[in-house]
């Protein structure tokens, strides 16, 4: 039986390979027709906006082949769906759902975290001005709980209020997040609360979104939920790795981006807490207030890796797959959705840094 645990890389070759078989590209392009139309429903001053963050079209709306991004969260929806028996048609609305509340976090985080830079293209709020931004996020939000009201689908309401709870949990996850910039003193536990909170929440709605759509329980849209939280914190750590040792040609953003806003991530907490020589010069580094120099930032980089930082991102990511698999296993998917399900984490959480 494959699980998740099973499929493990090294950090060093972590998602070199295109999987076989479906991937999230795949997922984009099912809920790609409904996601524009979504968009163009929005009134202009808010769609223009949006389908310049989505990559469809330059700033001044012109057509143009921008990164619209990994897809992930509708990929899972839609495998989601399948694996309970259902129909990947019927849970297009989830998955354009869950796609719309990811984007509109995605432009009130640039917004918040000051980044002028998404997908190699430059943010909507440094486009447009910041008004615009928060604006053009809050009418995606309100898109996303219009594509499954008006999907007519019998498992609506369920729906709703499973991507309603997500958003509360990624709000409060996004608060906390702001909160631990403004104080040294960090739990790593914390942190993690709020990585599950934050991302966690809308994958794992993303799951119990397109399992309910497909026809699952409750009780089985449970079970697909908890393993979609648990994908998502393991992604969150990959992210934050990514954050620190990602390829801006890759990211998207540029080098050592969350190191100079001194983000506290998960990498950096568990080496500011590991009690290591490393760690306690690290430490020396983030209390004080004057800004890293690029040859800090490599310094710090460095630290990080020599306190575990790295190797406990690694592992912990692991521990969460090998839990993910047992939460996958208890909603009874179908052995082809499970895999399908299993090869979408693996590429979420093996991503190359």
């Amino acid at each position: 039986m494959t699980t998740l645990s099973t499929v493990r890389g090294s950090a060093g070759s972590a998602g070199a390979a295109e999987p076989a078989g479906r991937t999230p590209t795949e997922g984009r392009t099912l809920a790609e027709s409904a996601l524009r139309e979504a968009v163009a429903a929005l009134p202009p001053s808010t769609a223009l906006p949006s389908g310049y963050h989505f990559g469809w079209w330059d700033a001044a709306g012109q057509p143009s082949a921008g990164n619209a991004g990994k897809a992930l969260r509708p990929a899972f929806a839609l495998a989601a769906a399948a694996s309970m028996g259902g129909d990947r048609a019927a849970a297009v609305p989830g998955a354009v759902a869950v796609e719309l509340v990811h984007n509109f976090s995605l432009m009130h985080d640039d917004v918040m975290d000051g980044d002028a830079t998404r997908r190699h293209r430059p943010t909507v709020w440094a486009v447009y001005g910041i008004d615009t931004a928060i604006l053009a996020g809050d009418a995606l939000l309100a898109a996303a709980i219009e594509a499954l009201a008006g999907s007519g689908h019998p498992a609506m309401v369920p729906a709703i209020r499973r991507l309603c709870a997500a958003v509360q949990a990624l709000i409060d996850g996004q608060a906390a997040d702001l909160r631990f910039e403004q104080t040294t003193s960090v739990r790593l536990e914390d942190a993690l609360a709020m990585a599950s909170d934050k991302t966690g929440a809308l994958l794992g709605a993303s799951c119990a979104v397109g399992a309910l759509l497909g026809g699952a329980t409750a009780e089985r849209a449970a079970s697909m939920d908890r393993f979609g939280s648990l994908v998502g914190l393991a992604f969150q750590l990959v992210d934050d790795l990514l954050g620190i040792w990602g390829d801006p040609q890759v990211t998207g953003k540029p080098n050592h981006s969350d190191l100079r806003s001194r983000k506290k991530s998960l990498p950096v907490l568990a080496a500011l807490t590991s009690g290591t020589p490393a760690g306690r010069e690290l430490v020396t580094f983030y209390e004080r207030e004057s800004a890293f120099t690029d040859a800090e930032l490599v310094r710090v980089a460095a630290l990080i890796d020599e306190a575990g930082g790295r190797a406990w991102c690694i592992a912990h990511r692991d521990a969460l797959l090998h839990q993910a698999s047992e939460a996958l296993a208890a909603a009874s998917p179908t052995p082809e959705g499970a895999a399908e399900l299993t090869e979408l984490a693996r590429v979420a959480t093996h991503r190359a840094y």
